[in-house]
């Protein structure tokens, strides 16, 4: 199969690479470009670990081909903080102790944000955050900390920069 251009933002930076058609987004990110945070769990969209966030949207980048992000500005995990700062949904995850084994983490922390920003200047209730993150699992938390943690920066107890 013949080789097609995609040219993307990833975490602010622009790429231009030649892919099959049929690459999934997933296989980019870790496989071409080289960011790992981005997890492959289920490889079906089921757990949530390979969500990232396409134009500020959380999406499951196993279950979309990289040829669909074209022009898009896509961000993962390693897109969250800046200027060697974390993002306040990272900070409150510490604070919180939101993790466990950590594997869900950067999926978790991707639907958290693409949540906030959605919801920006709203306190959520925890029926709205269980909602947005009904399409991450993790196995080891109970979800209770994860909770906490996003009711946190959405109540502006963590602040940006």
């Amino acid at each position: 199969m013949e080789k097609k251009l995609l040219r993307f933002k990833l975490n602010g930076l622009e790429y231009e690479i030649f892919i099959n058609p049929k690459t999934l987004l997933v296989d980019v990110i870790r496989d071409h470009i080289g960011f790992t945070g981005t997890k492959k769990g289920c490889e079906s969209g089921s757990c949530g670990a390979c969500t990232v966030m396409v134009e500020d949207m959380a999406v499951k980048s196993c279950s979309v081909l990289a040829m669909q992000v074209e022009g898009m500005n896509v961000t993962t995990v390693e897109g969250l903080e800046k200027n060697g700062k974390l993002s306040p949904i990272q900070e409150a995850f510490l604070d919180y102790g939101a993790f466990q084994c950590g594997f869900c983490t950067p999926g978790m922390l991707m639907s958290a944000t693409a949540l906030l920003k959605e919801n920006e200047g709203k306190v959520l209730t925890e029926e709205e955050i269980r909602e947005g993150i009904e399409g991450n699992i993790c196995r080891c938390t109970g979800y209770n900390s994860i909770i906490r943690a996003i009711e946190a920066v959405s109540k502006g107890e963590y602040k940006e920069g």
